[in-house]
């Protein structure tokens, strides 16, 4: 448990919004729409590339970055934590945070910068990091915290998947020292064995990308093994009841939680499993698509924004990702 809360709340998603028939023209792709939006629960999603917009992920960051740091009223010279969760960074190296940093803060400053990359759990453990990180440091009084998605970058021409699933976006939150008790705790799963389901396995010191491998479609977006349907359903309720019990919250003092925004009917069948009401969940893959590791955070901002989250609230983010990597935060807003 520390004293750190959110002070201040962003989002920034690029370009109009691209729908379930829109984008089978943009992409010259073909999908079942009435699955698509009746199941896993997507209706619109926003993607720069298919509207021509010259934006990618440092870009996403910065502009939510910087609507957080104006709704927490602060200076971003202030600010003595970047940390950004992604897995689809600007470049291998540098950093994402280290260009977000130099965006908002334009000069060398005794800053901390840094990604998090665990796949579709990049937020929950940045937040993770960060809380623990801004608590323990007598120097800082504010960190930066970003969820930011670009996977539709890598998806390859063609790819009906992954035009019909993923998209870009981006969600941020000023954490700052309080005297009241605001970070309660977190807990996480890792099972690296099941590293080879989906990912961008091109490009790394392993599989540097080649001639060979552009021309026969090894690169970006690939799915190698389909992921087990029922999953999060498994993974998600004793998660919930390990943080709850870790941290010494009751279910009932529970005003809200939040899950990875991958499929609506996943969400309806864990909170039927937990026996929470719908109403204390939040789900926006309808009008964002899934944004990866943004969309937890930008599913708060949404329920902030709606009124569905009000300050005081006991709120919890559970995320799932590829590798397998899977984490929570519980916290008061």
């Amino acid at each position: 448990m520390t004293n750190i809360g959110i002070k201040g709340i962003g989002l920034y998603v690029p370009g109009k919004p691209i729908d379930n028939a829109e984008i089978k023209q943009l992409a010259g792709v073909e999908f079942n729409s009435q699955k698509i939006e009746e199941k896993i629960g997507i209706q619109k999603r926003h993607i720069a590339k298919l509207r021509g917009i010259d934006e990618t992920t440092a870009d996403f960051a910065a502009a939510a970055a910087g609507e957080a740091i104006e709704d927490a009223g602060i200076d971003p010279n202030e600010v003595g934590y970047f940390i950004v969760g992604t897995d689809t960074p600007e470049y291998i190296s540098p950093s994402t945070a280290i260009l977000l940093q130099g965006r908002l803060q334009g000069r060398q400053m005794n800053t901390c910068s840094f990604d998090v990359d665990s796949s579709c759990a990049g937020f929950v453990t940045a937040y993770d990091a960060g809380a623990r990180m801004l608590a323990g440091d007598p120097t800082a009084e504010y960190a930066v915290v970003v969820g930011a998605y670009n996977m539709p970058a890598y998806v390859r021409d063609g790819d009906s998947f992954g035009y019909s699933i993923f998209a870009d976006g981006a969600a941020a939150v000023v954490l700052e020292k309080r005297p009241e008790k605001g970070y309660l705790g977190s807990r996480f799963i890792t099972d690296g064995t099941q590293w080879n389901y989906i990912g961008v396995y091109a490009g790394g010191t392993r599989t540097p990308i080649t001639h060979r491998r552009l021309d026969e479609g090894e690169y970006g977006l690939q799915l190698l093994q389909r992921l087990p349907g029922e999953r999060n359903v498994k993974l998600w309720p004793p998660l919930v009841r390990d943080v709850l019990k870790t941290t010494d919250v009751d279910l009932s003092e529970l005003d809200h939680v939040i899950f990875t925004q991958i499929n609506r009917s996943v969400i309806e069948q864990v909170m039927d499993i937990l026996d929470i009401p719908m109403d204390k969940t939040t789900t926006v893959m309808d009008k964002y698509g899934y944004t990866g590791s943004a969309c937890v955070p930008m599913a708060f901002y949404d329920s902030v924004k709606t009124g569905r989250i009000r300050r005081g609230d006991t709120v919890m983010f559970v995320a799932s990702g590829a590798g397998l990597a899977v984490g929570s935060n519980i916290f008061i807003y």
